[in-house]
């Protein structure tokens, strides 16, 4: 479904050029008995993804072919995306801009990353924001160099409550250094658990998700505090920037640093990418942030203009002083995001979020009250691990035949919850699906 944003004096506009003053008598010239004379027979009025909803199923009545009931999130999740998004976003001024090197002619393409850094400052609790990077996961390898180049400090602790392809590109990144990795277990009520850290010398950064790997809710404000007490650096990151509609956002907590994913907000899964990196720390770290900066300025004329008012890669400055190698800022998630974000505006964020919730909880609640077996007593946003019946693999295919993806298991990353899925909803699925599920799965 296409999004035509035509006003009524775009309309008239049109309507003058080719000489008629109404869309009557534009069609006119049609013959009477070849209009129709009584009105359509519409349902009622209908939210987008309802209507998108009611027209998947009359294609289904003809195709006999089910969509796929997807309850698989763990990084990556499908919200529903206002169709006149990827309509904007396809405009040859977003989708064939590229990297604004001549900030001094890019003004369109300046302005909207830096609404887009506006945007997400205010969605974190942050005072700044860079103009992106690739994904969640480079985002949080960024966000713990920084730290140490911060506290010229030898060692960070990690939650192994943070998703498991993070930490693996964060090794990957730290591989090559001195730099000592703590890795912090979790606790059973699916937080983590910081005793590991105390009195622990030379301590940069601590690194916590929220909400989780597993969807459980950390409390940030208490790990600031325990990290500051280190004269640490508390870094957060996320992979679901929907979660900050609704909890506190990480500044208002005490983080430093807030890094992670921005695939909810408007970037479709794609079969898994591309994503957005989002990275955004307290003003006095500013000099120390990796990739762009985007600011506002005035002219000559005292108009107001946007420049590119730091870029720290080798490109631009000398080698020795650069922050990072990043050679793009993934600028068109970046657009499709700030498009996003206004779209929703702060009431929008927080109902979207709240329903989320809302459904997610339902599923949860349906679940136990089945006799499936919720292991964590946090709360959770979007996702939740439950633990099924050992031999659920067998089901769990079957399910697949049937159209039904029941989540992502957790024992090839945390072998010792074998049985245990995570299982992700959003604002895309009803009750009745809800309903429909946990009958599939309890039979």
């Amino acid at each position: 479904m296409r999004y035509l944003p035509h006003t009524q004096e775009e309309i008239n506009d049109m309507l003058g050029v080719v000489g008629v003053s109404s869309l009557d008598d534009l069609f006119k010239p049609i013959p009477d008995d070849c209009c129709r004379s009584n009105e359509l027979s519409f349902p009622g009025p209908m939210s987008e993804w309802e209507l998108n909803a009611h027209m998947d199923s009359l294609s289904n009545d003809i195709s006999a072919d089910p969509d796929f009931k997807i309850y698989l999130g763990a990084g990556s999740y499908e919200h529903y995306i206002p169709s006149f998004i990827p309509y904007l976003v396809g405009r040859s001024e977003f989708a064939t801009a590229y990297t604004p090197y001549q900030p001094e002619i890019s003004q369109g393409t300046l302005q909207a990353i830096y609404e887009y850094q506006t945007l997400t400052a205010r969605l974190l609790g942050m005072d700044i924001s860079n103009a992106s990077l690739y994904d969640g996961a480079m985002a949080l390898a960024e966000a713990m160099l920084m730290a140490v180049r911060v506290t010229r400090r030898k060692k960070i602790a990690v939650s192994n409550l943070i998703h498991p392809h993070y930490r693996r590109v964060l090794q990957t990144y730290f591989a090559p250094t001195d730099y000592e990795i703590i890795e912090l277990n979790g606790k059973g009520n699916g937080q983590t658990e910081l005793e590991a850290i105390d009195g622990m010398d030379d301590l940069a950064a601590v690194a916590v998700q929220s909400p989780n790997f597993f969807g459980c809710v950390e409390d940030l404000q208490s790990i600031a505090e325990k990290a500051h007490a280190q004269k640490a650096l508390l870094v957060t990151c996320f992979s679901e920037a929907l979660a900050y509609g609704l909890f506190k956002n990480p500044g208002s907590l005490g983080a430093d640093i807030a890094c992670g994913e921005g695939q909810s907000l408007g970037i479709p899964r794609s079969y898994g990418g591309p994503g957005l990196g989002i990275l955004a720390c307290k003003d006095k770290f500013m000099r120390n942030i990796p990739g762009r900066l985007v600011g506002q300025t005035k002219d000559l004329n005292g108009r107001r203009g946007f420049v590119l008012t730091l870029a720290t890669r080798e490109q631009h400055i000398r080698r020795e002083k650069a922050t990072s190698n990043i050679c793009t800022n993934n600028s068109l998630c970046a657009v499709t995001a700030a498009m996003y974000m206004a779209t929703l505006g702060n009431k929008g964020m927080q109902a979207l979020s709240r329903l989320n919730y809302n459904k997610t909880e339902y599923l949860k609640q349906s679940l136990k009250n089945a006799g499936a077996n919720i292991p964590f007593e946090s709360p959770t946003f979007n996702e939740f691990v439950v633990e099924f019946p050992l031999g659920f693999e067998k089901k769990y295919k079957g399910l697949l035949d049937r159209k039904i993806i029941a989540g992502l298991s957790l024992e090839p990353y945390y072998p010792e919850y074998k049985s245990h899925y995570l299982l992700a909803v959003t604002e895309t699925k009803t009750r009745k699906d809800l309903d429909a599920f946990v009958k599939e799965v309890v039979s």
